[in-house]
C-alpha cells in the first residue's frame, strides 16, 4: 500500500512541476515580447528577438503561442488582469468588493485605486495597440467590433453606484457610467502620468476628488 501511495504522490507532484516550469517559461516570453514591443514596436519586433530576451528557443516561443500575434494579444489580456488567470474584470475580487461597498464614495474609491492598477499596466501599451491594429489588420480583428468592454465594466460599475444612498439625486446610470469611462480612460491617465509628470498616486487622488465631486451628494 505504501509502495502505491508513494506512486500516488509523485505522480501528482511531477505534472504542478511541468506546470510551473510552463507558467515560468510563458512569462519570460510575455514579458520580453513586451519589453521589446513598447520599446522597438510590434512590427520591428521578430519572434526571434524575444526568444532571445527570454532565453529560450525560438521554437518554444511558437509552441507556446502559434505565431506573434497571438502573443501580442495575450500580453494585452495579461496586461489588463494582472495575471493569466482567465478571469473577466467584473468577477475580479476587486471589482465585486468595490460594487459592494455600502456607499457611493466608497465604491468611487476602491474603483479608482482598481482601475489605477489596471492603467498602470495598460496605458504603456494603448499607443502600441493603435499602431499594431493599424498595420495589421489580423491585430484589428482580435477585437470584434462592438460594446468596448472598458465601457460594459464601466456600466456595472455605475449600475451599482447610482442606488446608493449618497449618490447624487439626479444621476442615472447612463451618466455615472460616461464618467467613469471618461475620467477613467487610458487616454486621459496618460495625459497626466506620461506628459505631465504626474505621479500614478496623484492621478488617483485626483481621480476620486472628480467622480466624487461628479457622482456623490455633497455633504450637509
Amino acid at each position: 500500500m505504501d509502495e502505491v501511495k508513494g506512486c500516488d504522490e509523485k505522480s501528482t507532484k511531477r505534472p504542478d512541476k511541468r506546470a510551473e516550469r510552463s507558467r515560468r517559461t510563458r512569462e519570460k516570453i510575455v514579458t520580453a515580447a513586451r519589453d521589446l514591443f513598447v520599446s522597438q514596436g510590434y512590427g520591428a519586433t521578430s519572434l526571434q528577438e524575444v526568444a532571445d530576451r527570454a532565453g529560450v528557443a525560438v521554437q518554444t516561443v511558437y509552441f507556446v503561442f502559434g505565431n506573434k500575434r497571438a502573443l501580442f494579444k495575450d500580453i494585452v489580456d495579461t496586461s489588463i488582469a494582472g495575471d493569466t488567470e482567465p478571469v473577466a474584470t467584473m468577477q475580479r475580487e476587486w471589482f465585486r468588493a468595490a460594487c459592494a461597498e455600502p456607499t457611493a464614495a466608497g465604491q468611487v474609491r476602491a474603483h479608482v485605486r482598481g482601475v489605477r492598477d489596471i492603467l498602470g499596466r495598460v496605458a504603456p501599451i494603448m499607443p502600441l495597440i493603435a499602431a499594431a491594429a493599424a498595420t495589421d489588420p489580423e491585430i484589428a480583428a482580435q477585437w470584434p467590433a462592438g460594446p468596448d468592454p472598458r465601457y460594459t465594466v464601466q456600466r456595472a460599475a455605475a449600475e451599482a453606484l447610482v442606488p446608493k444612498p449618497d449618490a447624487r439625486s439626479d444621476l442615472d446610470t447612463a451618466r455615472a457610467a460616461d464618467l467613469l469611462y471618461a475620467l477613467l480612460s487610458p487616454e486621459l491617465y496618460l495625459v497626466f502620468v506620461r506628459d505631465r509628470g504626474w505621479s500614478p498616486e496623484a492621478w488617483e487622488e485626483w481621480a476620486c476628488a472628480a467622480l466624487t465631486a461628479e457622482l456623490c451628494r455633497r455633504p450637509d
